[in-house]
């Protein structure tokens, strides 16, 4: 089994592995013991990056994924300078209430005192203040609270905007885009407007890269899956059989071809994933070794037939 690498985020952030476990939900599904020795494997495995949200919402069922992690690692035995906490804030009530406060009880949630990385959420309001918002961040990089941070499915220009009011600020601003990117769901990593962002240092954090396990066979969730931009994922289950074949016909897995294809893009800095078991974990990490042994070029050849969203999502588009 390979260690999994590590990279830098963005031209200010911290070394992350290539591969990150993300929680949304799913450490409130786990057994957990399970849950710890998956954990604490993946940390033996390299993985030092996760992504520990709050994710419920007022009138919803309560949900405790994040609070679970912090007693996850703690039975794990994973000390908190051995793993890097990427933290989401949510934008919808700002700044009616403040980031700070915001991310304070996230991390009481999380048992931290700092986030090494925190991630805005989707701008969803034409009237934001990037540069109130901007300048909050750099109070938060500069007291010590977060290392750095990113965004999560923004448009190229507004990632522009927000960095020119972060310089302004005395931070370096955004050290990643957090984007949906997938065999199936790829025009805005790939298309124009984010390629001079990448090529500036911008790193991308692939997500939603199985489109909630659709692609990786399971074509009917019984879970809430992501937001679809486009309208495609009819098509995105009609495309998981042949994808599924095109993996076999590597000797991989459709979700390892999934996160190969990933890690395929030279923007990557990591691919988010989560995993309900070590095993599924184990299978997943699988996919540096097709990388390796299949090659970049011929993963992107091999997907480029199930590409749903070309035409159908603007590329400058959220």
């Amino acid at each position: 089994m390979h260690t999994v690498p590590r990279r830098t985020i963005g031209t200010h952030g911290p070394e992350a592995s290539v591969l990150s476990l993300g929680s949304w939900h799913i450490y409130d599904r786990m057994d957990f013991a399970e849950a710890v020795a998956m954990v604490r494997h993946a940390v033996d495995l390299g993985v030092n990056l996760f992504d520990v949200g709050v994710y419920g919402m007022p009138g919803h069922p309560p949900v405790f994924t994040d609070v679970l992690f912090s007693a996850i690692v703690r039975a794990a035995g994973v000390a908190r300078e051995d793993y890097l906490l990427s933290e989401k804030l949510w934008l919808e009530r700002y700044p009616e209430q403040p980031l700070r406060e915001q991310l304070e009880h996230a991390l009481f949630r999380a048992g931290a005192d700092r986030a090494d990385l925190v991630v805005l959420g989707d701008v969803r309001r034409a009237d934001l203040d990037l540069e109130r918002l901007a300048g909050d961040l750099a109070e938060l990089e500069r007291d010590g609270i977060i290392g750095c941070w990113g965004v999560n499915n923004w448009s190229a220009s507004t990632i522009r905007t927000i960095r020119g009011h972060a310089q302004a600020a005395g931070s370096p601003g955004p050290q990643l885009a957090q984007l949906k990117y997938s065999p199936c769901r790829r025009s805005i990593p790939d298309g124009g407007p984010f390629a001079p962002l990448f090529a500036e240092g911008l790193s991308l954090q692939a997500s939603d890269v199985m489109e909630g396990g659709i692609l990786a066979g399971r074509t009917s969730p019984s879970r809430q899956v992501g937001r679809d931009p486009g309208g495609v994922r009819e098509q995105i289950v009609r495309a998981a059989p042949g994808l599924a074949e095109a993996a076999a016909g590597v000797g991989a897995t459709a979700a390892q071809l999934c996160v190969a294809f990933a890690l395929s893009h030279p923007a990557t800095g990591t691919v988010l994933f989560g995993a309900s078991s070590t095993r599924q974990l184990v299978c997943n990490v699988g996919a540096l070794a097709v990388l390796e042994r299949v090659g970049a070029q011929e993963i992107r050849r091999l997907v480029e037939p199930f590409w749903a969203d070309r035409d159908a999502v603007d590329p400058e588009g959220p």
